[in-house]
């Protein structure tokens, strides 16, 4: 049984940082990565950022680019976040997920399993 679980969401000022962490549990088949999500009210899930299971490979959608940083520490089972330079625009909740594949990184239908989500608000 794979487990996920998001932290380190809060609330901060436009131009502040975080970093959300995502501890997992169990083992996946395959050879894949695991990615961040996010959805604000209203609107549909989005791809913020994919990191493979080796680590060599980073990918982020273009909002977040040079502002965002995927990482992960393969010791602890834990993939992190950190956001930096926030907007108001990045106010969401955040969702980690799991994939056994590489594929198709940025879509939601790739991932089978997924955290429940930490909040994360900007205020401006």
């Amino acid at each position: 049984q794979v487990q996920l679980v998001e932290s380190g969401g809060g609330l901060v000022q436009a131009g502040g940082s975080l970093r959300l962490s995502c501890a997992m549990s169990g083992q996946i088949v395959g050879t894949g990565g695991m990615g961040w999500f996010r959805q604000a009210p209203g609107k549909e899930r989005e791809f913020v950022a994919f990191i493979s299971w080796s680590g060599d490979s980073t990918y982020y959608t273009d909002s977040v680019k040079d502002r965002f940083a995927i990482s992960r520490d393969n010791a602890r089972n834990t993939v992190y976040l950190q956001m930096n330079s926030l907007k108001s625009g990045d106010t969401a909740v955040y969702y980690c997920a799991a994939s056994g594949s590489s594929r198709n990184y940025d879509q939601a239908r790739t991932y089978a399993y997924w955290g429940q989500g930490t909040q994360v608000t900007v205020s401006s």
